[in-house]
């Protein structure tokens, strides 16, 4: 089978979740029709997993213009722009309703298994940027396909591939074994069963992100509830407590992520959790009742904990996409003329300069990683981000230059000085030290909110993640 002429193709955009399908509209906006690939039974899949967490970030912070002008025509309206939605209101009042309207050009239950040039692996110059884009697709009934494009942009995040709870960025020895034990999300207590597991017991939370700030403040009010006394969390932190350890606070300009730093604080300083400082797993091994023991890489060996909730960050899966010439940093797995900006030794959210489709490119010209995806393994990513991000793609494929370089975004500051991936060097501590976070006070959050629950409540959660 020939591939057809390359103008005549569609854009295959990879991941129906916020990016990927802020992605399409901006396309189909210029005229482009694009093809969005989404493993999941419907859109947003790995935002509905984490349905239970309320986002930091409000309604008109996680709305694309372009999609939301889509929407509009359909008689669609945004929520309350000061409104926080809950990972579940994300989905079903925007997420599904835009892929909707995208109609047939949305494919479920496909996952995309590989990406190439027709007729070129990563290897062959000859005529290579002339030939199309090919992707072999699987379906869940088992049939395969091969679909052409004439450019791909990757949105499929990285929620998939969670990184492990080992200090070297491997798994701790015995990891896998005790995975009965442990789980890499945020775990939805408002679910019977889940809170069964949890309740009562004592739990190991291993990060020092918005995620293990979630994580902290639901146990502490699982620990306050009827059904959830004698709850304890451990929170395995690789680097001291210092003056940016719970965030920015009051300094934060998006007022629900500095609540949640707030948040974890509370917990410790009501005794609902106790930090363990300066640990990097290097071992998880079992006691004769089964409970979790961990190794650090210092020898020291923690009271046994009936779960561990590991919250150490993403990584992008990237095995897909090996036929193609990607230009990725070699520690973040980023693009490369992205990574220095959003490195997070030196960058939060409200440091990373406004970034388009130059900073996306790669070698293989007409392939853009983009979203989560487009931030390797930097954990600092916000919605906004993306749908900047997106724009500029899609105008440069349209091959309006002028539009897509002229990128502009105002991020939010974190009220934290520098970055947040600071390793525990005389340096580093001393810069803490003087920090810019005002002092902390101390905050309650309630109790997870439910899906469709009246988002003027106090935010509990959510991530720099889209």
């Amino acid at each position: 089978m020939n591939a057809p002429a390359t103008t005549e193709l569609p854009v295959v955009v990879i991941g129906a979740g916020p990016a990927g399908l802020a992605a399409a509209a901006h396309l189909v906006d210029r005229g482009i029709e694009p093809l969005i690939l989404e493993a999941g039974q419907r859109a947003g899949a790995a935002v509905r997993e984490w349905a239970h967490v309320r986002l930091f970030s409000t309604w008109g912070e996680v709305v694309d213009p372009v999609a939301e002008k889509l929407l509009a025509a359909t008689g669609w309206t945004r929520p309350d722009p000061a409104a926080y939605p809950s990972g579940g209101d994300w989905t079903e009042l925007y997420l599904q309703p835009l892929a909707d309207v995208l109609g047939d050009r949305v494919r479920y239950n496909a996952i995309v298994t590989g990406v190439s040039r027709t007729g070129r692996d990563r290897i062959v110059d000859a005529d290579r940027e002339q030939q199309p884009f090919v992707a072999h697709v699987a379906h869940a009934d088992g049939r395969e396909e091969r679909l052409f494009a004439r450019a791909v942009i990757d949105a499929s995040g990285t929620w998939t591939t969670p990184s492990p709870a080992g200090g070297s960025g491997l798994p701790a020895l015995g990891e896998k074994a005790a995975a009965d034990r442990i789980t890499y999300r945020v775990p939805d207590l408002t679910d019977p069963a889940v809170r069964a597991r949890y309740a009562g017991k004592r739990i190991a939370v291993i990060g020092s992100g918005a995620s293990a700030f979630t994580a902290l403040a639901y146990l502490a009010d699982l620990a306050k509830s009827e059904d959830g006394a004698g709850t304890k969390g451990v929170w395995m932190l690789r680097r001291g407590i210092s003056g940016s350890t719970f965030g920015g606070g009051e300094a934060d300009q998006l007022p629900a992520r500095g609540a949640l730093g707030l948040a974890a604080k509370a917990a410790l300083d009501e005794g609902y959790a106790d930090a363990v400082t300066g640990f990097r797993t290097e071992a998880i091994e079992r006691d004769t009742e089964g409970r979790a023991i961990l190794v650090g890489e210092d020898g020291r060996r923690l009271d046994p904990v009936d779960e561990v909730i590991v919250l150490t960050g993403f990584r992008p899966d990237l095995s897909f996409l090996d036929e193609l010439r990607l230009g990725l940093d070699e520690r973040l797995q980023a693009p490369v003329a992205l990574a220095p900006l959003i490195d997070p030794n030196q960058h939060s959210c409200g440091t990373v300069y406004p970034h388009g489709h130059r900073e996306l490119s790669h070698p293989e010209t007409g392939v853009y990683l983009v979203g989560m995806k487009s931030y390797g393994r930097a954990p600092t990513f916000l919605a906004m981000t993306g749908y900047e991000q997106v724009r500029s793609v899609a105008a440069a494929i349209a091959g309006d230059v002028e539009s897509a370089d002229r990128v502009a975004l105002a991020l939010p500051e974190t009220g934290v000085c520098g970055g947040a991936g600071l390793f525990d060097t005389p340096e580093a501590r001393e810069a803490d030290a003087g920090g810019c976070a005002p002092t902390q006070q101390l905050v309650q959050l309630g109790a997870p909110a439910t899906i469709g629950a009246a988002a003027e409540k106090a935010p509990a959660g959510g991530c720099c993640g889209s």
